[in-house]
């Protein structure tokens, strides 16, 4: 029988259990994937934590995760650009941490051999909203970028995207991700207290900001920009309370094609790296939630399913 990981309740990562399933039929313009891996994101734990909810629990069971790579295994009616038995990732119609999940045609991508199923399932949502938000902030070659919370997985990938576009990237991360992060190129700071003055000890002036951590720092952002239509978060609700921008994805995402256009390349060449920090079996999915809402990792938590 198909599984999933699912949860009738919101709270803590106890609420999540991995139950019996009725196998998924697609949709027109839809493909079921037979799951391979699945990506873990905070988006995923604030959705289960009840962080957007308007009410006291879901009115059904839900899923968890968007981040899938695997194998199609059925395709929806109307679809011509993919057959059963190709190998793709990207992103699910429906919860990715599970062994047969359903996507859109047009939101997935042909995975090439040389590109692992557990790497591949990190990629989709942080290579879209680090790709996204340096268009929307419009990063250009000589801009200095400030990256809160660098080492996740949206800081690796956007640092690494403005690093070759010619722009400097600094970056706040705790001290044990600091020799890394040299090694990419950027120029790492300890968040806390004192971090304006650290940033304007390595710089003498910072052009734009990208905020991942939503750790009360878009105060400080505005005040080394000069400007809050220079920074853009994508963590921090009180986003408004400074008149920064909020990115949240949703019609403005980037398409994927374009994303990994550029994405995939540098990832074969290693100019892109994208660590994985730990993977979990389908079981475990609770343990990689806890690992997530931890935080201070380095790249991406990883479900590996079949």
């Amino acid at each position: 029988m198909p599984k999933a990981a699912r949860f009738s309740r919101y709270g803590g990562p106890e609420v999540l259990t991995v139950e019996e399933v009725p196998l998924p039929e697609p949709g027109r313009g839809q493909v079921r994937v037979a799951v391979a891996a699945a990506g873990v994101n905070a988006i995923d734990w604030k959705i289960r934590s009840g962080f957007f909810a308007g009410s006291d629990a879901p009115d059904e069971p839900q899923g968890t995760g968007f981040d899938l790579a695997g194998t199609v295994d059925a395709v929806g009616e109307g679809v011509r650009s993919l057959r059963p038995g190709t190998a793709v990732f990207g992103k699910a119609a429906t919860g990715a941490v599970a062994t047969h999940a359903l996507a859109d045609a047009d939101g997935l991508v042909a995975k090439p051999d040389w590109l692992s199923f557990p790497l591949a399932a990190g990629l989709p949502v942080v290579a879209e909203t680090a790709y996204r938000t340096l268009r929307d902030l419009g990063l250009r070659a000589g801009h200095t970028l400030l990256i809160h919370a660098v080492s996740g997985g949206v800081g690796l990938v956007a640092a690494q995207l403005a690093l070759s576009r010619g722009a400097t990237v600094i970056g706040t991360a705790s001290r044990g991700h600091h020799d890394f992060l040299t090694e990419l190129g950027v120029r790492p700071v300890e968040y806390g207290e004192g971090l304006l003055e650290r940033v304007r000890g390595v710089t003498d002036s910072v052009d734009l900001v990208l905020d991942a951590a939503g750790r009360d720092v878009l105060g400080l952002s505005v005040e080394l920009t000069g400007d809050p239509d220079r920074v853009l978060t994508i963590a921090d609700g009180n986003a408004g309370a400074h008149g920064v921008r909020f990115s949240g994805g949703g019609p403005d995402a980037a398409p994927l094609p374009e994303v990994f256009a550029e994405v995939l390349p540098m990832l074969e060449s290693g100019a892109l790296r994208l660590p994985i920090q730990q993977t979990f079996p389908l079981e475990r999915i609770a343990d990689a939630h806890r690992l997530s809402e931890d935080g201070h990792g380095r790249g991406k938590i990883v479900i590996e399913v079949g």
